[in-house]
């Protein structure tokens, strides 16, 4: 892997302009994927326009002006992913990283009251030391359930504390549970889960699910699929 990033190679997701220069920000190694994350620099100049180049904006960031899930990030190249929440205190707003409907990285702003938890989604889970079970979440958190581990599975979502990591929800993977899509060409969609299909191969389980808005129903991998409420939505920025 190299250590620059062409802009014109950078991952589709990002919305920033491809021909205006030749390089880009490189995020570093972190807690989400490159293609479901951008660094911190881009997501301050490019998408909130806060800085006219990236001089100005590590000057922002140098000065603790951004937090990120509730700390303060220097770093210019930290990967801010999906559902993550960014803060700007010195103009006192507040978003959450998300997906648009072509795929592409976006931010929905939210109340303040909102930035002190986050959902979550579980992709791990394994017994570690004196028989305590750990989660592996997916933006990189490692969390202990204490006596709830037994009832959390893999796939199932987690609203937590931010930035002590309590456990406030817990929204099992199930069918009738409501989701939404984080990939292919359902981007962003919300639905409720109608079938679950369990694939005897190396490939992917497949999900069946029906449109909050619409009719019909559509299928996609499960992982792409993230539960955000098991009656209803409990995110804001998602259309219920």
């Amino acid at each position: 892997m190299g250590k620059h990033q062409k802009r014109i190679a950078a991952p589709r997701s990002w919305k920033i302009e491809r021909k205006v220069s030749y390089w880009t920000v490189k995020p570093r190694p972190g807690p989400h994927p490159e293609d479901r994350s951008m660094p911190l620099l881009l997501v301050v100049r490019d998408m909130l326009k806060l800085a006219d180049n990236s001089r100005e904006a590590k000057r922002i960031l140098n000065e603790s002006n951004v937090v990120v899930n509730g700390k303060a990030r220097k770093d210019h190249k930290f990967p801010v992913g999906i559902f993550d929440i960014l803060s700007i205190p010195l103009v006192k707003t507040n978003y959450m990283m998300l997906l648009d409907k072509k795929g592409r990285l976006s931010l929905v702003e939210i109340g303040e009251e909102e930035t002190s938890k986050k959902l979550c989604r579980v992709d791990g889970k394994r017994m570690i030391k004196e028989g305590k079970i750990q989660l592996n979440l997916h933006d990189g958190r490692n969390i202990l359930p204490g006596e709830r581990g037994e009832e959390i599975k893999t796939r199932d979502s987690l609203m937590v504390s931010v930035p002590d990591n309590a456990i406030l929800q817990h929204f099992a993977y199930k069918e009738g549970s409501k989701v939404v899509v984080l990939g292919g060409k359902h981007s962003a969609q919300t639905g409720e889960i109608e079938e679950i299909k369990i694939v005897r191969s190396s490939e992917p389980d497949v999900v069946r699910i029906k449109p909050l808005e619409g009719e019909g129903s559509f299928e996609t991998v499960e992982d792409y699929v993230f539960v955000v409420g098991e009656k209803k939505i409990e995110m804001p920025g998602l259309n219920s």
